[in-house]
C-alpha cells in the first residue's frame, strides 16, 4: 500500500502542493533519536483514492517498529554538518595511527553470465530468509530451492539475456567500493573496502578472507541496502554473524555495523537531485507523477515478523518528497511494491497495478524511481525499463521517464564515506546488550538478538486466518500455500520411496 495517509485539513498546504487530487496528510513518524525529535507533517499528495487508505492516523511506534532506535540515525538529515563530520574524523584520526580499517560492503549479487543464473537462482532460494519454512519442513530447503531455481531458470535467461548477458551490479558494486576508498581517503581515512555479495562472487565468505589476509583490525560494515529488511540485510548480517563467532580471528576484530542508512542528507539529497533532472526532461514537468517502486517483502514478514521494511520505505519517500518541496516541486506522487515471487500475498499495492490504475485515472506522464536500489542490475534494467513500461504505455499513460540508480554519484558516495567516518569513534566500544541504547549502530553479536525480536513479534500479533477458508481471496491466501507445501511434501516423498517422477528425470534427484 502507500504511505498511511488521511484528509489533509485546508489550512495544511498550499493550493499549489495539493493541487486538483485528492490530499492527505502522512502519519507522524516516530521519535528518530534521543535527541532529536522530528515529525513530518505535510501534503502528500497521492494522487487516486484507490490507494489512500480511511484508516485513522497512526502513530508508528516500538509496536510496529521494534527496535527502531537501533535502525535510524542518532542525527537524521543533518548527521552530515560539518562539525559533526569534523569531530569524527578527529576522533577517526586517532583510530587509524595503530589500526587498519576495512569498510565490507554487503549486496545482493547477480549471475556475471547465463550459465550462472540458474546456480544464483538455486542460491537465492536456499536462504531460510527468502524462503521461510516451518522448522518441521526446514530440511526441504534447499530440494525446494532446486526445484525452484530450475523452473525459474529459463525465464531469468531471458530477462538477463536482455540486458546483456549478466547483471552489471558486480561492476557497479566494484566501482562503489573504489569511489568509497577514495572518497575516505580524501577525508584522511586510509582505509581498504571490501565487497562481499549474498548470494554470487565474490561471496561474503571470500571478502572476510581477504580482510584477513590484509590483517584488519577494526572493521565497519555497511548493507548498500539503504532500508532495513530481514530478507536483504538482515540475512547478510545473519551469515555474516554465523562467519565471525565460527572465527577465532574474526571474533576478536573490533567492528560496528550500520543497519540503514535511508534518512541521511546526502542520500535524501542526492535522490531528489535525480528526480529533479528527469523531471526537467518533461514537457510538463508539474504534471508528473513520481512513482516510487521499491522492492516487495511478503507481508508476514511486516505483519507476523516485525519486519521495519514498509515504515522505513515509507519514511524514506516522505523525506525525498519534503526535499523536494522545499525546491517547490509539489508533484503527485505514489509508493508501489515491485518483484513478488510465489503465491502469498505481498506488500501492496503491486507495481503493475498501480501503473495499471493510474492509466485508468488519467494519468499521462510517469516518472519511475527505483527507491529501494542504489545500483542498476536485473530489477530495474529489464523489470522497470522493458516491462513496466511497456505496461504503462498499454494503459494509456503517454510520457515515461525513469530515476537511474544512485551508482557512483559524488553526493551519494560522499555520503556513505561520512557515515563510515562518524562510526569509526564507536567501532568496538559497544556492548552486546541493550539494543535500543546504541542507535543507529549494531555490532555483530546482537544480529541474532535483533532477528530474534523481529521474530518475537509472532506471539504478540493475531493469526493472519482465522478459519480455514479455500479460494482466491485475501484470507485463503495462507491455507492455500500451506496446501501447495504439504502437495510438494507429498511429492518429494513419492520421489524419493518409488525412485521415479520429474525431479529423477530433470537429474535433480539421483535415480535409484
Amino acid at each position: 500500500m502507500n504511505c498511511p495517509a488521511m484528509t489533509a485539513s485546508p489550512s495544511s498546504c498550499s493550493s499549489s502542493s495539493c493541487s486538483s487530487y485528492s490530499t492527505f496528510r502522512p502519519p507522524l513518524l516516530p521519535q528518530l533519536s534521543n535527541d532529536s525529535q522530528r515529525s513530518i507533517v505535510h501534503c502528500s499528495r497521492l494522487p487516486f483514492e484507490a490507494f489512500a487508505t480511511t484508516s485513522p492516523n497512526r502513530l508508528l511506534g516500538k509496536h510496529s517498529l521494534p527496535l527502531r532506535a537501533a535502525l535510524v540515525s542518532s542525527n537524521p538529515l543533518n548527521i552530515s554538518s560539518s562539525s559533526v563530520i569534523s569531530d569524527a574524523i578527529s576522533s577517526a584520526s586517532v583510530i587509524t595511527d595503530d589500526a587498519k580499517i576495512g569498510v565490507l560492503l554487503l549486496n545482493l549479487g547477480g549471475p556475471e553470465t547465463l550459465d550462472d543464473v540458474q546456480p544464483f537462482l538455486f542460491n537465492l532460494f536456499a536462504d531460510p530468509d527468502i524462503i521461510r519454512l516451518p522448522p518441521l519442513f526446514q530440511f526441504l530447503q534447499k530440494p525446494l530451492a532446486q526445484f525452484i531455481s530450475v523452473a525459474r531458470a529459463p525465464k531469468s535467461k531471458e530477462g538477463y539475456a536482455s540486458i546483456g548477458g549478466g547483471s552489471p551490479l558486480r561492476h557497479i558494486t566494484d566501482a562503489q567500493a573504489e569511489e568509497l576508498r577514495k572518497s575516505l581517503w580524501e577525508k584522511n581515512v586510509p582505509a581498504k573496502v571490501y565487497v562481499g555479495m549474498r548470494y554470487w562472487h565474490p561471496f561474503t565468505e571470500e571478502a572476510i578472507e581477504q580482510i584477513k589476509r590484509d590483517g584488519i583490525t577494526k572493521l565497519v560494515v555497511l548493507p548498500l541496502y539503504p532500508q532495513f529488511s530481514i530478507s536483504t540485510s538482515g540475512s547478510s548480517l545473519r551469515l555474516l554473524e554465523r562467519i565471525f563467532r565460527e572465527d577465532e580471528y574474526l571474533v576478536n576484530m573490533q567492528h560496528t555495523v550500520i543497519p540503514s542508512w535511508y534518512q541521511r542528507e546526502g542520500y535524501i539529497k542526492a535522490m531528489a537531485n535525480l528526480i529533479q533532472s528527469e523531471l526537467g526532461k518533461f514537457g510538463s514537468p508539474s504534471q508528473v507523477v513520481i512513482f516510487f517502486s521499491a522492492h516487495g517483502v511478503p507481508l508476514a514478514y511486516v505483519e507476523e515478523a516485525g519486519d521495519p521494511y514498509k515504515a522505513e520505505m515509507e519514511e524514506c519517500v516522505d523525506l525525498i518528497m519534503e526535499e523536494l518541496d522545499k525546491r517547490k516541486i509539489t508533484n503527485a506522487y505514489t509508493l508501489a511494491y515491485q518483484s513478488r515471487v510465489g503465491p502469498v500475498e505481498w506488500l501492496k499495492p503491486y507495481t503493475e497495478e498501480a501503473i495499471t490504475e493510474l492509466g485508468k485515472k488519467g494519468v499521462e506522464n510517469l516518472l519511475a524511481v527505483p527507491i529501494s536500489f542504489v545500483s542498476e542490475h536485473i530489477e530495474t534494467l529489464e523489470e522497470i525499463d522493458v516491462e513496466y513500461k511497456e505496461l504503462a504505455l498499454k494503459s494509456g499513460i503517454k510520457n515515461w521517464g525513469r530515476v537511474p540508480a544512485l551508482g557512483t554519484e559524488p553526493m551519494f558516495i560522499s555520503d556513505l564515506a561520512d557515515a563510515v567516518v562518524e562510526s569509526l569513534p564507536y567501532v568496538g566500544a559497544m556492548a552486546v546488550s541493550n539494543l535500543e541504547a546504541r542507535q543507529s549502530l549494531v555490532p555483530l553479536g546482537s544480529v541474532e538478538e535483533l532477528l530474534a525480536t523481529y521474530d518475537s513479534q509472532r506471539r504478540e500479533l493475531p493469526a493472519p486466518v482465522t478459519m480455514w477458508e479455500w479460494g482466491w481471496t485475501k484470507s485463503a491466501e495462507t491455507w492455500n500455500g500451506r496446501a501447495a507445501m504439504l502437495a510438494v511434501l507429498a511429492l518429494l516423498v513419492l520421489e524419493v520411496t518409488t525412485g521415479k517422477g520429474f525431479l529423477h528425470q530433470w537429474g535433480i534427484l539421483p535415480s535409484l
